[in-house]
């Protein structure tokens, strides 16, 4: 299938009308033949439910696509060519994407994702699988937040990144990220967002984020996660989408690995070496070259969790809607920041403890992570050695003294 740009706009209209989110999209697009019909239709449907719903403007729709042109940037549809074919597997696919970059979006594709106060040691793992997995010809994909995913960008810049975006193109969050994904986009990645321009992020946007993170990969790797993460509920997208879940192990005094270790105790592939997911990976590939090849797994019950989008209620109208459901997981707080991100440390004292965990790290590995001079880390580690809170270790290496 391929949209003309009459079309395209159509579309974009829908999915922009208040109350059309995936779910209502694709039970429109059925009942009424297409966007133009529903687009027509939709003012008197919605009027039955006492308030009459007037899509976007054909004119607002004309004004998005040229300001996401001047970002070199285009929209791409489920079922086109270019759109991510594994993710229009998934029940809850963006009818629309805005893509800026590359076109790598359906090349084989995992995802790395874990704690934004990251360990050192969970650093330094991402650092290796990442650019172990894009070595092995896989673009690595992930969401653009501080810690594990940034470092997984970073580490697979020269084999392919995916960023996905949880605001509009134009808002890139956090905004110090900024110069990341113009490095992204200059090194042959692709950076994504379903919601429109200028929409800043709120809370329940970061999952809407997490399902296009998974869905877009054959699966999905957890580094650092606690019990309460959003890298979890990538996992759990994971899972109901029947993609592959692996966790990384960690201490069990970290509460940075509570939730991977609670990951491989209820099934998931535990990953201490890339080639622990290359090899699931590459059989699934080579068996079939489709997500669907793998082994099905178990399902989280969503059915009592609330939608992502207020969709207008096409049931209570109409007994021929269609469409399964769109998987969620809540409810979502409304503030404008991420749920799972905490204020970055603020000092060079914060951030080299945020750093350190239960298990031994290198000086140097500490320094080049806290993007401090290597005398600035032995001050700290001496006043934290003074106040009984790290432990040493033989070649210089030292650990948080767990409490």
């Amino acid at each position: 299938m391929q949209l003309t740009d009459a079309q395209r706009l159509d579309w974009l209209r829908l999915i922009r009308t208040e109350g059309v989110g995936p779910r209502t999209f694709r039970t429109l697009i059925n009942r009424f033949g297409g966007a133009a019909g529903a687009l027509e239709a939709l003012p008197d449907l919605t009027r039955r439910q006492g308030r009459r719903i007037e899509p976007v403007t054909r004119a607002q729709a004309e004004d998005e696509v040229a300001a996401l042109h001047r970002l070199g940037g285009r929209l791409i549809a489920a079922g086109e060519t270019e759109y991510p074919r594994l993710l229009h597997q998934t029940e809850a696919a963006p009818p629309l994407l805005a893509v800026r970059g590359a076109a790598i979006l359906n090349r084989p594709a995992v995802a790395v994702v874990g704690s934004r106060n990251a360990s050192t040691a969970g650093l330094a793992f991402t650092e290796r699988l990442s650019r172990g997995l894009g070595e092995a010809g896989l673009v690595v994909v992930s969401g653009l937040a501080r810690g594990i995913d940034v470092q997984a960008h970073r580490a697979s810049l020269p084999t392919g990144t995916v960023a996905v975006m949880a605001g509009g193109q134009d808002r890139i969050y956090p905004a110090s990220h900024a110069a990341l994904v113009e490095t992204i986009l200059g090194q042959g990645g692709a950076v994504l967002a379903e919601m429109p321009l200028g929409w800043e992020p709120r809370g329940r946007d970061f999952p809407r984020r997490n399902r296009i993170i998974s869905g877009l990969s054959y699966g999905t790797v957890v580094v650092e996660a606690a019990r309460r993460s959003g890298s979890l509920i990538t996992a759990r997208f994971a899972l109901e989408q029947n993609r592959e879940v692996f966790a990384v192990p960690g201490s069990p005094l970290d509460p940075r690995a509570e939730g991977t270790n609670d990951l491989i105790r209820q099934g998931a592939t535990l990953v201490s070496d890339v080639t622990h997911v290359l090899d699931v990976v590459g059989a699934i590939i080579e068996g079939g070259a489709d997500a669907d090849a793998a082994p099905a797994r178990p399902r989280p019950d969503l059915a009592e969790q609330p939608d992502f989008w207020d969709e207008i209620d096409l049931d209570a109208l109409t007994r021929e809607a269609t469409g399964p459901p769109v998987v969620a997981e809540g409810p979502w707080p409304e503030s404008s920041d991420d749920p799972d991100e905490s204020p970055e440390p603020a000092d060079d004292r914060a951030r080299i403890v945020a750093l350190l965990g239960p298990s031994p790290v290198g000086t140097d590995e500490l320094a080049r992570c806290a993007g401090v001079g290597a005398r600035v880390v032995q001050t700290v580690l001496l006043e934290l050695e003074l106040d009984g809170r790290i432990e040493r270790h033989g070649s210089g290496a030292v650990s948080l003294v767990s409490r």
